[in-house]
């Protein structure tokens, strides 16, 4: 097991197209008076030493929500993958500490607030092991807590072409870790619900509106 969340470096993946929102900025969309972005901090920050953000285009844009912006280190936007990249080599640099990185997608306001300290049970001594998140029995790929050490063979990984997040974990030992629904209101919610469309952020602000009574 690693030892301290201080190791561990949350990076929050907001690098994608939002193409079943219409496109632009999914995270910045408004709940309850707030931006979806500013929600999953509120569920992540407490639970690590050190977070940032991986973004790509303008990053003043995120500014206001006071954590680094780290753009991908491979160009022509290549997904998840990248984010994943460039989260581990910020860790690499500026976060000597960091043994581990947690992704997060930011389109997910009801993240528990026992995540890392679940993921981080779960792991154990090999060095090349990749702990992911799952919910209904469906395993989240991009929510998961990975090895730094990997960074190199990530970056070979794409650079060859590979795009989807499974298709490179299947190379290494992995361990999934099952989450429950939690309650909000009278309702059970998937802890991983994720805002993919107009119809899914509706929901979550009425969600949010039983949360807050």
């Amino acid at each position: 097991m690693i030892t301290s969340h201080d190791h561990i470096t949350a990076v929050l993946l907001a690098g994608g197209k939002a193409k079943r929102m219409g496109g632009g900025d999914k995270c910045l969309l408004e709940l309850a008076g707030s931006p979806m972005l500013t929600w999953v901090i509120q569920r992540v920050e407490t639970q690590v030493k050190s977070l940032i953000l991986n973004a790509n285009g303008d990053i003043d844009r995120f500014t206001l929500f006071g954590h680094p912006v780290v753009t991908d280190t491979i160009k022509g936007h290549p997904g998840p993958l990248a984010g994943i990249l460039a989260g581990m080599k910020w860790a690499e640099i500026n976060a000597p500490h960091t043994t581990h990185i947690v992704t997060i997608p930011t389109d997910a306001p009801f993240l528990p607030f026992d995540l890392i300290t679940r993921l981080n049970a779960a792991s154990t001594p090999q060095k090349s092991e990749i702990i992911l998140a799952n919910s209904h029995s469906r395993t989240h790929p991009v929510i998961g807590l990975w090895p730094v050490t990997l960074a190199p063979e990530l970056n070979e990984a794409i650079q060859i072409g590979v795009r989807k997040v499974m298709d490179w974990v299947e190379n290494y030992p992995v361990v999934t870790v099952e989450f429950a629904d939690v309650k909000i209101g009278n309702r059970e919610i998937d802890p991983f619900f994720n805002t993919n469309t107009p119809e899914h952020l509706q929901e979550a602000r009425l969600i949010l509106e039983e949360m807050l009574i």
